[in-house]
């Protein structure tokens, strides 16, 4: 039975670290919208081009006369049209099971509580997440991980599974494309209660029909952000 990281990750939300130099409820920090709602995005295909995805970014943050952008969680994109790995035979994954923090590349990243690395690698394909760092934590004798998508190579080399990566640590950096997944720069964060096995990798992009199921696997990582 997985545990049920929601309530006891409130618990212990005035504990965490600063993910960020920033406080992520800043008049600098805008909620982006990545739906069909979004009458920007009503040729997602153009998305393609990184470099126009770059600029829709930029001009999405400069309406709302900010420089950070957050937001996503269990969102249903229409960005994920971009790339065929989202693709699917039965159901194409459009619903984001992180949040995602745009700023530039080599923004730091710093661990919001105490753990481990459990795992990391460079998932390189268009679309995906690129360089991946997955650390583990305990609170209260219950044990789940937190995932950093996006990154630049550079910050693999200096971890191995197993290192300890303490509160507020900074460990690794937003990474610029292509290297990140060829994605305008940003950081995917996520919560879960299970590894189900893998290692360096879990799907951050799920089924709209799978909602319930991985919405209690990947609680809202809002929890963990100050």
């Amino acid at each position: 039975m997985m545990p049920d990281l929601a309530p006891l990750l409130a618990r212990h939300r005035h504990q965490f670290a600063p993910v960020f130099d920033f406080s992520v409820a800043s008049p600098q920090v805008a909620r982006l919208d990545f739906t069909a709602a979004n009458p920007r995005l009503a040729h997602p295909e153009r998305l393609r081009d990184t470099l126009v995805f770059d600029e829709l970014v930029r001009d999405l943050l400069a309406a709302q006369h900010a420089t950070v952008g957050i937001g996503g969680y269990l969102e249903n994109r229409v960005i994920y049209r971009r790339s065929p790995h989202f693709d699917a035979a039965t159901e194409p994954r459009s619903l984001h099971l992180g949040v995602d923090v745009w700023v530039p590349a080599g923004t730091p990243v710093a661990a919001p509580l105490a753990g481990t690395v459990h795992s990391l690698a460079d998932n390189n394909n268009f679309g995906d997440y690129g360089p991946t760092i997955i650390l583990q934590h305990e609170l209260e004798g219950t044990h789940f991980f937190s995932l950093y998508g996006h990154l630049t190579r550079t910050d693999l080399a200096g971890l191995a599974p197993g290192q300890l990566i303490a509160a507020g640590q900074l460990f690794c950096h937003v990474g610029p494309h292509p290297e990140n997944g060829d994605w305008p720069p940003h950081l995917h964060l996520q919560l879960m209660a299970d590894m189900q096995g893998r290692w360096g990798d879990f799907p951050g992009v799920a089924a709209p029909s799978e909602r319930a199921y991985w919405a209690s696997l990947c609680p809202d990582p809002m929890l963990v952000l100050t």
